[in-house]
């Protein structure tokens, strides 16, 4: 249907319509711009939530078990999800949000100019209605003076007392007044046909082409109904951009989904238990049975009483020496633990731990001489290159990269095989360990290792390990009626403070010097006695020791 057909006369109301279409598109693209900003704060707030929950620790303190990996894994996933929202946010806003605004400032510019040329051909038809009825008024004014001066002439006609004159005065007038109405119905003749052909054109030609396209030949004229249908087709367009937007990420966003739901399967509980292991197991050997320590040895007993013999060292005066580990008694130990240096060695730590380190220090140092070794073959290459090109390069500018380069692979081996002799040394001592608790089980009596004071010696809180040894009460058997104290086989200067808050351990000051009564057995732990007799077990790796040359297996720790 058309509307220049249809609706003829209906050209306020088709103002009124096409202003309310263009309102309306601009209210959906409002809407459009409302639903943009949810998802841009919808993507911050995700990106600000995967961040809060990112770990912020460095490489090495990264979490190895699995439900920390998926976790984070699913954190990346979510961040690639907030990706794609920024995405639609971006597409919305410049494929159906500007897109609508731009045509809407078209639209206007196009409404204004056809409501311009239908203002235009009103007017002028209203001109023409106006002239029509001007000369229309004349026509009726002249043909009354017409009337009123053939009255005139008649009356004086008749009139037998009116002078000659008087009658031809009334007749010419009334002949000018005939002549001007005959004019004026002339001129109003023509007004009208005027008024009514440029009528016809203005509701049969000029407002079908304002409202409705017309086609002339070779081009096509766009005029007020099509302008209006175009904004119905745009509108149609902009919702389906619009759906078509959230269907383009849809696959993105499954594959977020599923790397989700992949993440959540590699969850693995066998193989956090596993880690835990690697990652707290000292490699220190459980502790050994406490000895029976018979208190009732100095009781007479006769031979005919009933009660229970005493042990074979019954009436042997316990050992002043040990006094001290027998006065107190010690349990596992739970308490604080000591705050050591990091060493170079990793001697600060169980042997376990220690030697995870020691193999990893190796690879990294590996690693990196690899690097030196590629960068030294590519400066020789070089250095070949501008030998046989001179105006390429002068070679000797490159000896000092070289120079430092192969001093750099020197200082890497050099610290590779230090770190492989501590490897060698830590594996070696956990060897023997190996081999000394078959034996070691055999005598209930004897300790098996040696507790920390402290509970460990790694970061992590929730390790345990050995604490000072316990004493051996057949290792001296044969010496329980000697009172003296064991003899120093040398001294140690104490590097850093000990609190020694368990039992067992020997409170010392920085700088302090001890004597050494007993080496460290491979546990980490040094027995020592201060000058003013008393005596307990100190970390290793705490102080510095000198011991004698004329005791056995005597070396110097620094």
């Amino acid at each position: 249907m058309s509307w220049g057909t249809e609706l003829w006369d209906q050209f306020e109301n088709l103002d009124k319509h096409t202003q309310w279409g263009i309102d309306f598109l601009e209210r959906y693209a409002k809407f459009v711009k409302e639903r943009l900003e949810i998802e841009q704060t919808y993507a911050k707030q995700l990106r600000n939530l995967v961040k809060k929950y990112c770990p912020k620790r460095s490489k090495d303190e990264e979490p190895r078990f699995t439900s920390c990996l998926s976790f984070y894994t699913i954190l990346n996933e979510l961040n690639d999800y907030a990706g794609q929202r920024e995405v639609v946010a971006e597409e919305m806003g410049h494929k159906v949000y500007g897109e609508l605004m731009r045509y809407s400032q078209d639209l206007k510019a196009e409404r204004k100019h056809h409501l311009q040329e239908g203002r235009k051909a009103q007017q002028y038809l209203d001109h023409c209605w106006k002239q029509m009825d001007n000369s229309k008024k004349k026509f009726e004014r002249e043909c009354r003076e017409a009337e009123k001066s053939q009255l005139i002439y008649e009356r004086l006609d008749s009139d037998i007392n009116a002078t000659k004159s008087e009658v031809e005065k009334a007749k010419s007038q009334l002949y000018l007044r005939t002549h001007m109405a005959d004019e004026s119905k002339n001129e109003y003749a023509a007004q009208l046909q005027t008024f009514n052909g440029e009528q016809w054109k203005h509701f049969n030609v000029a407002i079908p082409q304002i409202f409705k396209v017309t086609f002339f030949p070779f081009k096509e004229k766009l005029n007020l109904q099509d302008m209006d249908e175009r904004r119905t087709v745009k509108l149609g367009e902009s919702y389906r951009s619009f759906a078509e937007v959230e269907r383009r990420v849809i696959p993105i966003i499954s594959k977020c989904l599923e790397g989700m739901v992949a993440a959540a399967k590699a969850v693995d509980e066998k193989r956090d238990s596993t880690i835990v292991v690697e990652s707290f197991k000292s490699g220190f050997e459980p502790p050994g049975d406490f000895p029976f320590e018979d208190y009732s040895q100095n009781i007479y007993r006769t031979g005919s009483d009933g009660t229970i013999s005493t042990p074979k060292n019954e009436g042997v005066k316990p050992d002043p020496k040990h006094s001290m580990g027998k006065a107190k008694n010690k349990l596992w130990p739970f308490g604080k633990k000591p705050k050591a240096p990091t060493l170079e060695d990793f001697s600060h730590l169980p042997p376990e731990q220690r030697r995870k380190r020691l193999q990893q220090k190796i690879e990294e140092l590996n690693k990196e001489l690899q690097k030196e070794m590629d960068q030294r073959d590519a400066l020789n290459k070089m250095k070949d290159v501008y030998e046989k090109n001179p105006q390429m390069g002068d070679p000797s500018s490159l000896q000092p990269k070289i120079s430092e380069t192969i001093c750099n692979m020197e200082r890497l081996r050099s610290e590779i095989h230090k770190n492989e002799s501590w490897l060698s040394e830590v594996e070696g001592k956990q060897s023997s360990r190996g081999d000394r608790r078959p034996s070691a089980e055999v005598n209930h009596h004897t300790p098996h290792g040696r507790e920390s004071p402290e509970g460990s010696y790694t970061d992590d809180p929730s390790q345990e390990h050995r604490g000072p040894p316990q004493p051996d009460t057949h290792e001296f058997d044969d010496e329980f009626d000697d009172d003296d104290p064991l003899p120093a086989i040398g001294h140690c200067k104490a590097l850093y403070a000990f609190d020694g808050q368990n039992e067992g351990t020997l409170v010392m000051k920085e700088d302090e010097v001890l004597y050494i009564i007993e080496e460290d057995k491979g546990d980490g732990w040094t027995r020592a006695r201060k000058q003013s007799g008393e005596e307990g077990y100190v970390p290793t790796s705490y102080v510095e020791i000198t011991l004698e040359k004329n005791s056995k297996g005597a070396v110097t720790y620094i």
